[in-house]
């Protein structure tokens, strides 16, 4: 740790999380402190690129952690069983929750999902309402790609990406089983963390 004081941090990876206290980023991923940049939020999600006048606290820490910090890997890490999601279907549905920030929060996951996941041929299909709520992990899976996409919404993440400096991990948690598994950017498919 006197390390860690004297010299600063430098992680190589940006974690963005789900809140949930359940699922704690540098436990799951085997990190020593100084590893990660972890940002935590409901369902994590990544909001769209919106410079301006309003509060970005995910948006702030993005841009500290790809522009200052300099990280070489951003993970954007769902999990089975998220409350967050759950409040993204049940918004989808037409119950939202009477909360003053959470439903409009979790609709940011809406307009990336659209409610499609992949269909195992390159395509996409639609998904009906009750069959996302029986299967929420659909749900959770495509948020994950949304935040993904959304990322590179922000240029100068997106500079770096496409310059080869900064890789993108889409990671999902299954609490019922405690496996880690990835997607590629863009994609709903899970494989095993290796």
């Amino acid at each position: 740790m006197r390390s860690l004081v004297e010299d600063g941090q430098a992680p190589a990876t940006l974690m963005i999380s789900c809140s949930d206290s359940r699922v704690d980023p540098a436990i799951l991923s085997g990190a020593d402190p100084g590893e990660l940049f972890t940002v935590r939020n409901v369902a994590n999600l990544v909001p769209p690129y919106q410079p301006g006048p309003s509060l970005h606290g995910t948006g702030a820490a993005i841009e500290y952690a790809v522009r200052d910090l300099k990280v070489d890997h951003i993970v954007i890490m769902g999990h089975a069983h998220c409350g967050g999601i759950k409040a993204l279907i049940g918004s989808a549905g037409g119950q939202r929750l009477p909360r003053d920030f959470i439903s409009d929060w979790v609709e940011i996951a809406l307009d990336a999902c659209k409610l499609h996941v992949d269909n195992g041929e390159g395509g996409r299909r639609e998904i009906a309402l009750a069959q996302l709520k029986e299967n929420p992990f659909l749900v959770e899976r495509a948020a994950i790609a949304g935040s993904l996409a959304n990322l590179l919404t922000y240029p100068w993440l997106k500079a770096r990406v496409e310059a080869g400096t900064l890789q993108l991990h889409g990671w999902w948690f299954d609490l019922d089983t405690g496996d880690l598994w990835q997607t590629p950017p863009g994609e709903t498919t899970l494989f095993p963390v290796i």
